[in-house]
C-alpha cells in the first residue's frame, strides 16, 4: 500500500484541511506563508504529494497548531 492511500494518512491531510479552514486560511495564503507555490499545498490535500514530518510542523506553525496537540488527536 502507498503511503498516501494509508487511511490514517488520509485523515491526517483531512484534519489539516479542516484546519486550514477553521483558521478561514485560503491555499494560496498557506502557500504564501510557506513561501511555497499554491500548487503545492493542493497537492498535498488532493493527496497527489506526501508531507513530511518537517513539513507537518511547518505548516502547523503557520497555522498555529502545537504539532504534539494535533498528533494527540489521532489514534496511530
Amino acid at each position: 500500500m502507498r503511503s498516501i492511500h494509508d487511511p490514517r494518512y488520509q485523515d491526517l491531510i483531512k484534519k489539516l484541511i479542516e484546519l486550514r479552514e477553521s483558521k478561514n486560511v485560503t491555499q494560496v495564503e498557506l502557500a504564501r506563508r510557506l513561501n511555497k507555490p499554491q500548487s503545492y499545498v493542493s497537492k498535498v490535500e488532493i493527496l497527489e504529494r506526501r508531507l513530511d514530518v518537517i513539513e507537518l510542523n511547518d505548516w502547523l506553525k503557520v497555522l498555529d497548531k502545537e504539532i504534539t496537540i494535533f498528533i494527540n488527536q489521532f489514534n496511530f
